[in-house]
């Protein structure tokens, strides 16, 4: 197993120092999804939500989210992205599948350190972004599976979740 990267010799938090790695190009891939009522979904797809467009704002606030990272996050480096992309798909639920949106981030950059927490910061605010413009018919929704599904780039080489 690999040491944490973030303590020094001294078991204390540090950022840290990416000077030494080339940089290379770098994507990661994450997903997550929010359930909610089957009426709160009919909402969001028919586009009558009193608040908009829900997609598409949660689609910029994802976006804005991975671009703000080293913001939220503090040992983050900031980065120089290249791609954000938010995308979202809809079930509409059967059997013991809740009615869902399911939210997907790619975001890439060449650089020294990878985007993993970019693209898990642009699925959480655009899933929580969801949840601000329908909590006014459905407090009830929950946000679950929010995890990166690939990664490339850098001496670790690739990840995909199984």
């Amino acid at each position: 197993m690999n040491a944490l990267t973030h303590f020094d010799s001294q078991g204390q938090a540090h950022m840290v120092d990416v000077a030494a790695k080339p940089a290379t190009h770098r994507i990661a891939v994450a997903t997550g999804r929010i359930e909610m009522l089957a009426s709160t979904l009919a909402l969001i797809e028919s586009g009558s939500a009193k608040k908009g467009d829900v997609l598409g704002v949660a689609r910029i606030a994802g976006i804005q989210a991975a671009k703000k990272t080293s913001d939220l996050i503090p040992l983050c480096h900031p980065l120089a992205l290249t791609r954000v992309a938010v995308s979202f798909t809809t079930t509409a639920g059967a059997g013991n599948v809740a009615p869902h949106v399911t939210c997907q981030a790619t975001v890439e950059t060449v650089g020294q350190t990878g985007v993993e927490m970019e693209a898990l910061t642009a699925v959480q605010i655009a899933l929580l972004t969801v949840y601000d413009m329908c909590k006014a018919v459905d407090r009830g929704m929950t946000i679950n599976d929010v995890r990166v599904l690939e990664k490339h780039g850098g001496k670790s080489g690739s990840f995909t979740a199984n």
